[in-house]
């Protein structure tokens, strides 16, 4: 039996996200939220009958067309068109997790009574969820404000019978989606169609997933580069807690930490070294790593607070008796701080190429980590491959948030370009994962050059579990299927025992 997750107005942290998704938890709305939506549909019935002025999104056009009445009858027809116009998606389909986030953020979104949408909506949304049926959503064609328009009417499509979605493994048209489960298309009443498409929804679950791994890849990091560290033959003197606290950076501090416990009993680093310096790679795994550390702080804390706001538009205001069209679809906070992941990311990826640069160079150990170099070319390309990685996350993190376009003939003149700066996020979180299975591939090799002297305990046990997958490289081999085992293992190792919290 799966446990539940209650949609409700507290709190939803990323870690508990993390959760959600692990343990397949279904959802569902708790009392408070159903009391929430209902009354906000409610009392925006009731205002659309008292008040025959016009209301943005409820009873005009969108956009530039803001000024354009509706008639009461085509309201449903309205919302309908809203959708299938701006279903204009393109590009790489997203995947199957970011949309399944997406519905989780959305629903979350709806359930806090400031959008007006009916019960039936939200309720359809978490029957989606809950099955697995995932609509077909495209990469490009969001601006990042109004919220994630293109995105999200694909996201929306299927509600009505439109569109296509994922379902068992298989796309399928929404129509014989709901043949199959024996539902009706929605009739989507005011208000609707515009509370499904404005938002941040696309943004944000880029957000959440490439924060979420990007924690684990930091601590990753700092786990591989403390094995290079002793495969390198470094000091360690570096990492001497004295040294942090004149300059008390919290994430410098926690790294240097981390570094000293996990090199705690090796017989490498206790060693007395004939180098009196180490190269910036090593010596300054506090700082580049620390620095990075303390971006994860920032952005989790803006998109924590994101994924639990109204990012839709017009807000309904019950208690105040006030709808108000304002601007919370923008999404110009989330445009910066994936931005800023994203150079975080790649400045571990940037000194993790490095360290494996500086691992094959033969300075301290055979040249290209083989026995007969010249022979065998031994470690020389997987450097090549990572060095091309982290030029590519160079030319990723041009921030897209210095950016925008004019749309909508002028009245949506200052837009975000955060959906952009989410999906080049996401690809450079990607690609440090694998400059990362280069490193720890090239640091283990390198460390076997250390014997007879041992390293730490803690990271032997992770090398002697590396190599159940990835062998001692004797001669060339083919090394690609390496470089991929060994990014399987860095999604699959369990990282708790050097978190030493």
């Amino acid at each position: 039996m799966r446990d539940h997750h209650y949609i409700s107005s507290s709190v939803l942290d990323l870690e508990e996200i993390r959760e959600i998704v692990e343990d397949k938890k279904l959802l569902a709305l708790s009392e408070e939220a159903i009391y929430n939506i209902e009354k906000s549909r409610k009392y925006l019935n009731a205002k659309m009958k008292e008040n025959k002025t016009p209301i943005y999104g409820i009873n005009t056009g969108f956009g530039s067309l803001c000024n354009v009445k509706i008639s009461s009858d085509n309201l449903t027809r309205l919302q309908e068109n809203l959708v299938m116009s701006h279903a204009c998606g393109t590009g790489e389909m997203v995947s199957e997790s970011i949309v399944k986030l997406m519905l989780l953020l959305k629903i979350q979104s709806l359930s806090y009574g400031h959008s007006g949408v009916s019960l039936d909506t939200v309720t359809r949304l978490i029957d989606f969820y809950n099955n697995d049926i995932l609509p077909v959503i495209y990469s490009q064609g969001s601006l990042g404000a109004s919220g994630d328009l293109a995105p999200l009417a694909h996201l929306a499509l299927p509600l009505i019978g439109k569109g296509e979605v994922m379902l068992e493994g298989k796309i399928t048209a929404s129509e014989e989606m709901l043949k199959k489960f024996g539902w009706k298309p929605l009739n989507l009443q005011s208000k609707e169609g515009l509370a499904l498409l404005n938002g941040t929804q696309f943004m944000s679950a880029h957000a959440v997933e490439a924060t979420l791994r990007s924690i684990r890849l930091s601590m990753w990091a700092d786990v591989i580069g403390a094995l290079s560290v002793d495969a390198y033959d470094c000091n360690i003197s570096p990492f001497n807690e004295l040294v942090q606290l004149v300059r008390p950076h919290r994430g410098q501090i926690k790294t240097a930490e981390r570094i000293r416990k996990i090199l705690a009993g090796s017989e490498i680093a206790g060693q007395v070294k004939h180098n009196v310096q180490d190269p910036y790679s090593f010596r300054c795994i506090p700082q580049v790593h620390g620095a990075s550390k303390d971006t994860l702080e920032f952005v989790y804390k803006c998109f924590k607070t994101e994924i639990n706001s109204v990012t839709d538009n017009p807000n309904i205001f019950v208690d105040a008796d006030k709808i108000i069209s304002g601007g919370n679809f923008h999404g110009q906070p989330l445009a910066l701080a994936l931005d800023y992941l994203a150079i975080a990311m790649a400045e571990l990826g940037n000194i993790s190429e490095r360290r494996v640069y500086q691992l094959v160079s033969g300075l301290r150990g055979p040249a290209f980590l083989v026995d007969a170099p010249g022979l065998n070319s031994g470690f020389m390309i997987p450097q090549y491959t990572a060095a091309s990685i982290v030029s590519q996350n160079k030319q990723l993190c041009s921030p897209a948030s210095v950016d925008s376009i004019v749309s909508s003939n002028g009245q949506e003149d200052h837009v975000s370009m955060g959906a952009n700066a989410a999906t080049k996020a996401i690809k450079v979180v990607e690609n440090v994962s694998t400059i990362l299975a280069i490193e720890l591939f090239n640091a283990s090799q390198a460390l076997s050059y250390r014997k007879p002297y041992k390293t730490s305990p803690i990271l032997q046990k992770l090398i002697q579990e590396f190599r159940k997958e990835v062998p001692l490289v004797k001669e060339d081999v083919v090394m690609a299927p390496f470089i991929q085992k060994a990014k399987v293992f860095l999604e699959n190792y369990p990282l708790k025992e050097f978190s030493f919290e």
